[in-house]
């Protein structure tokens, strides 16, 4: 798995996640929009912070324990700062650098700001609900608006998250969404009966973020 959500879903997956919205979708009014992100943040502060204090310490051992020049040192010390962020651009490397609450921060405003730009606050009834994934965090969240909220407590979502990730973890990322949009779309069911003439303002597809 590469991390990037072309590569997690092929055009197939993403179709058969499509239809599984669909008939979710037809027992509520509730709207499903499924994300996809291949991560949430860049995290290139990191590297950066890394090779600057590898540079900084570089010399220290340097010039304790070799004869070497004030000019070979530093030398020494621009190649090993180089090194390290040459090493630590690599995007999983990058990210393990980073603490995990720091990731789940960045992830859990990554969901919020997808939900608002995506239109989900701009459904009839407000009844708009996110299914979040982000594949290098390792995170999933479910964002529902104001007319999902206020009937369904936030940790009922609980359960259709963490199988998500746990499929995620299998390696089986297409199992795991299809499984959530059915768990969502149940507890939709449930708390928000479809209307007469369903308005389905937000399409049936999966959105993928490089």
């Amino acid at each position: 798995m590469t991390g990037e959500p072309t590569d997690l879903l092929s055009r197939d997956a993403r179709d058969r996640i499509a239809q599984a919205i669909g008939v979710a979708e037809a027992g509520t009014a509730g709207e499903i929009v499924v994300l996809v992100a291949a991560r949430a943040g860049r995290y290139r502060s990191a590297p950066l912070l890394l090779a600057l204090a590898c540079s900084l310490a570089a010399p220290w051992p340097l010039i304790l324990l070799t004869a070497m020049s004030a000019a070979s040192i530093a030398l020494t010390q621009a190649a090993l700062g180089l090194a390290v962020l040459m090493v630590c651009a690599h995007p999983r490397i990058a990210i393990a650098l980073v603490p995990r609450a720091i990731r789940r921060a960045r992830a859990h405003e990554a969901a919020i700001r997808e939900f608002t730009t995506r239109g989900l606050t701009r459904t009839q009834g407000r009844t708009g609900v996110l299914i979040y994934l982000t594949v290098a965090e390792g995170y999933a969240e479910i964002v529902a608006d104001h007319g999902v909220a206020k009937r369904v407590p936030a940790e009922v979502w609980a359960d259709a998250i963490a199988a998500l990730l746990t499929s995620l973890r299998q390696g089986k990322p297409e199992d795991g969404l299809i499984a959530a949009v059915r768990q969502v779309g149940a507890i939709l069911a449930e708390t928000l009966p479809p209307e007469a003439q369903p308005a389905n303002a937000l399409p049936n597809r999966v959105i993928v973020v490089p």
